[in-house]
């Protein structure tokens, strides 16, 4: 990712980034029913490394299983790069756990920006001490083969109702987590750093006492002494 990108989508919203997005004709980048684990410094921000689930059958999904270096769960775990997030597709289904605190301290060490899934994460008080911001569907103490059978890693996916291509970059703040197309990253965050300092002018004038009308949205009186604003901030 460009350093600059990088930087600017770890300090802006992800309610500016659905702003954004939907200027641009996309509706559904919002992952629902997903929230991070405990609040986090910054934002999560990484390209995505992505894992599909689908239902476990009873003959396959066995303990001796996951022993297996190429059980793709475990695998992805093992090969995602540094920087990424892991973004796991389990249908939305929380009932079980997606992953736990030794496979999250596995990616911490490894160096990923943070782990995403639709479905649960088991401990999850020591996940959420943790340094990796990690968005789930919630606490869930079985393990994952009890209802998930990891298939396949890097393919599009579903994840909280969005599609998640391998690469899209994904923003996690405390409201949740956005999906980026990797080809629209820079410019949807400088479009973002621009909107925020708007609407952190519009926000001083608004607690201030000025009506909706005319500042919110703003019009050219107010855009003008938005500018002046900017200038003497400079």
């Amino acid at each position: 990712m460009n350093p600059e990108t990088l930087a600017t989508l770890r300090r802006v919203s992800t309610a500016t980034l659905t702003t954004q997005m939907f200027k641009r004709g996309f509706r559904n980048v919002f992952l629902q029913g997903v929230r991070g684990l405990a609040s986090y410094g910054a934002n999560m921000v990484g390209p995505a490394t992505t894992v599909r689930n689908i239902p476990a059958r009873e003959d396959l999904d066995v303990m001796a299983s996951l022993a297996n270096p190429e059980h793709p769960q475990r695998k992805a775990v093992e090969t995602c790069k540094p920087g990424h997030v892991l973004v796991m597709d389990c249908r939305g289904d929380a009932r079980v756990a997606s992953g736990g605190d030794i496979l999250m301290t596995r990616l911490l060490r490894r160096g990923a920006a943070g782990v995403v899934t639709d479905g649960g994460i088991r401990d999850a008080g020591p996940i959420g001490r943790m340094a990796l911001p990690v968005f789930c569907a919630g606490p869930s103490a079985p393990l994952n083969i009890v209802q998930h059978h990891a298939v396949e890693i890097d393919t599009p996916i579903a994840c909280g109702g969005v599609a998640v291509y391998p690469g899209d970059i994904m923003v996690g703040d405390s409201d949740g987590v956005v999906v980026l197309p990797a080809h629209l990253a820079d410019e949807v965050a400088k479009d973002a750093a621009a909107q925020e300092s708007l609407e952190e002018f519009i926000l001083t004038r608004i607690d201030a006492g000025a009506p909706l009308p005319g500042t919110y949205p703003p019009n050219a009186a107010t855009l003008a002494e938005y500018e002046a604003w900017k200038k003497a901030k400079a």
